[in-house]
């Protein structure tokens, strides 16, 4: 091999070289790049269990616990998201919904008196059936008839307004901790499991909180209703 063939040969093994060496530490950047993300990612989930639990742990609430589940958790049927989440029985299932009185007032804008709010948030179980009627009816006796009762029409909060008020997206709304201090009302046959234990949303799609009924009720006070 001639000089100039074996200088050709140096100059593309150290350009190869080269590649190798840009390759290995575009690879390494990527990696370093990913554990950031992950770190990162762990510190909302842990920051929303402490604030959780902080606020639970001031209102008295101490049998609390929070789970995280699959990705895949909303389509699996209830029996399986109970396994998931060990709990006793279906019935022990809830979930915290905002509702909207779309009749009300033009002076009723917001959350102020809780007699008569524009919004509530309802704590029904995913085996019940929510009774909107049951709610009007309730909230106009509230008011000791004051208020005409075509006056109440409480539906589904669109999905965005939700999120607003709360704090919280679907799937991850919980009444504790919301963004907004929407009243709260309670199923009666939450109240009335034998385990005297529920399971709702823990502010992640992801994450499910779990409390003892007895103290969430003495350290709330929500409106009961038999509402499903």
């Amino acid at each position: 091999m001639d000089t100039s063939a074996a200088d050709l040969q140096a100059r593309q093994l150290c350009i190869l070289r080269r590649i190798e060496e840009l390759e290995l530490a575009a690879e390494q950047r990527r990696l370093e790049a990913l554990s950031i993300s992950d770190a990162e990612a762990e510190v909302e989930p842990e920051g929303t269990e402490v604030r959780l639990s902080a606020i639970l742990a001031a209102r008295g609430v101490r049998d609390f616990a929070f789970r995280r589940v699959p990705a895949d958790y909303y389509d699996r049927s209830l029996e399986e998201r109970r396994e998931i989440l060990a709990a006793n029985s279906v019935s022990q299932l809830c979930k915290s919904i905002v509702m909207v009185n779309t009749k009300a007032a033009a002076d009723v804008s917001d959350c102020s008196n809780l007699k008569n709010s524009k919004y509530y948030v309802v704590i029904v179980q995913y085996m019940a059936r929510l009774n909107a009627e049951t709610i009007k009816n309730f909230l106009y006796a509230l008011n000791e008839n004051q208020i005409p009762k075509k006056r109440f029409n409480m539906r589904l909060a669109p999905e965005e307004e939700s999120c607003m008020l709360t704090g919280f997206v679907h799937n991850a709304v919980t009444c504790i901790g919301m963004r907004t201090d929407i009243p709260v009302i309670i199923d009666e046959a939450i109240t009335k499991i034998d385990e005297d234990f529920f399971w709702l949303g823990g502010g992640e799609v992801d994450l499910k909180l779990g409390m003892r009924t007895s103290q969430f009720l003495k350290a709330f006070n929500p409106f009961v209703v038999n509402c499903s």
